[in-house]
């Protein structure tokens, strides 16, 4: 393995044990989009080889509310494991946390392994259910500022999840309202379409970058599809909720 991919890898996995902020890597070693996705594959290793197990995928800039906000133009993809995982409904602590930011999210259950490039219409028939899902995302970079090659490298700022009740009714899903709340205030409105579109686009896409990267996505996944609206900072004590028409809630409580 290259010295600095290890340096790297190894870097943000200790940054993200000891909630810790680090400097971009990008600016003093630049490195390219394939090496970021080697250092991102070499950090979560860490994590497998401390007991942590994959559970999922994440996809990230789906949505034009996002790229714009983190300043990007390109899908991106990152791993979740068992240790991502709060419970719905259930208090949060900020302390494993640096500088968190929740956002409204589909998440897809699948019932096949995804083991090749999908079409728009297979994609509904590798699904086994649907949820509404918020994600916590937490870069380990100072001020939450990074290139696009080290947001990659950081998992794609994945940190935590909560995952609603499961529905298998598809039909609705392509221009869902989401409301995100904070407090039960309304603080992102949006809809599901802000999703490439249609969510199953996003898991048609996540099945090309499976492909690409020689990798097979088991049944019984997790592919958290891409936010449907830009995201919002944590704080201490909030309660956060996420409603998606058709699919139902996720939510959790930060602890004060």
């Amino acid at each position: 393995m290259n010295a600095d991919i290890a340096r790297i890898a190894t870097a943000l996995d200790q940054a993200a044990r000891r909630a810790e902020a680090l400097a971009q890597f990008s600016v003093e070693t630049p490195f390219s989009l394939d090496d970021a996705y080697r250092i991102q594959r070499a950090a979560m290793q860490r994590r497998y080889d401390d007991g942590e197990r994959s559970i999922g995928i994440k996809l990230g800039f789906t949505s034009r509310a996002k790229m714009i906000q983190m300043g990007v133009d390109s899908l991106i993809w990152g791993w979740l494991t068992d240790a991502m995982l709060e419970e719905d409904g259930g208090l949060v602590d900020l302390a494993r946390y640096i500088h968190p930011r929740v956002e409204p999210e589909v998440c897809f259950l699948t019932r096949r392994d995804i083991d090749r490039p999908l079409t728009l219409l297979e994609a509904a028939d590798f699904v086994e259910a649907v949820a509404p899902a918020l994600e916590i995302i937490d870069s380990r970079y100072q001020a939450f500022k990074f290139s696009l090659e080290d947001v990659v490298a950081d998992n794609c700022s994945s940190s935590g999840l909560t995952v609603g009740p499961w529905s298998r009714d598809f039909s609705g899903l392509a221009n869902a309202g989401v409301v995100m709340r904070l407090d039960g205030r309304a603080v992102q409105v949006g809809s599901t379409a802000a999703i490439l579109g249609q969510p199953l686009r996003s898991l048609v896409q996540a099945s090309r970058l499976l492909h690409d990267a020689e990798r097979v996505l088991p049944a019984g996944s997790l592919v958290m599809v891409g936010a449907a609206t830009a995201a919002e900072a944590l704080r201490p004590g909030v309660h956060v909720s996420v409603e998606i028409q058709g699919l139902g809630e996720s939510s959790f409580s930060v602890r004060p």
